[in-house]
């Protein structure tokens, strides 16, 4: 990072700031392209490791390159706030951002899906213990996101 006074290396804060947010952003490569999709997320902190959890379908341009390409990259930016300045080169913004780089993984396992589903549910709307019915949990691609790097930077 080349601004080190922006780092936020605070693992609380960051976790904070995850909890905060509702998009994030996967970022595949695709035979010399590169395919961005915005995602509702979940995530877990296990041993300092953030895990990221999302679902779709399992059919598309996501999922087949989650299986042929499951290194990615990531990103999740909130609290984003103009501030004006006298001249255009004073004028600035506040902002927290996430980036970082991970291997995708598809859930099969009823339970994990389940987890990584109650985990997406718990962001969005704060609460768990959601009942899924079998065909929407069989139907569903349930995606895993282990970070493997992952940096904070903040200006306030």
């Amino acid at each position: 990072m080349r601004r080190r006074d922006r780092e936020v290396t605070d693992h609380q804060a960051i976790e904070a700031f995850l909890r905060r947010e509702q998009i994030l952003r996967v970022a595949f490569y695709d035979q010399g392209d590169i395919y961005i999709v915005p995602v509702n997320y979940g995530f877990t902190c296990d041993g300092g490791g953030f895990t990221f959890y999302f679902h779709g379908a399992q059919a598309g341009r996501k999922y087949a390159l989650s299986r042929e390409c499951p290194t990615v990259g990531f990103e999740i930016d909130g609290g984003y706030r103009p501030v004006a300045g006298n001249t255009a080169c004073e004028f600035t913004a506040q902002f927290q951002s996430v980036i970082g780089t991970g291997v995708l993984r598809l859930l099969s396992d009823r339970q994990e899906k389940i987890a990584g589903l109650n985990a997406v549910m718990r962001q969005i709307s704060g609460k768990d213990g959601w009942d899924y019915p079998d065909a929407m949990v069989d139907s569903t691609a349930v995606y895993c996101l282990q970070a493997k790097a992952l940096s904070c930077k903040a200006k306030q």
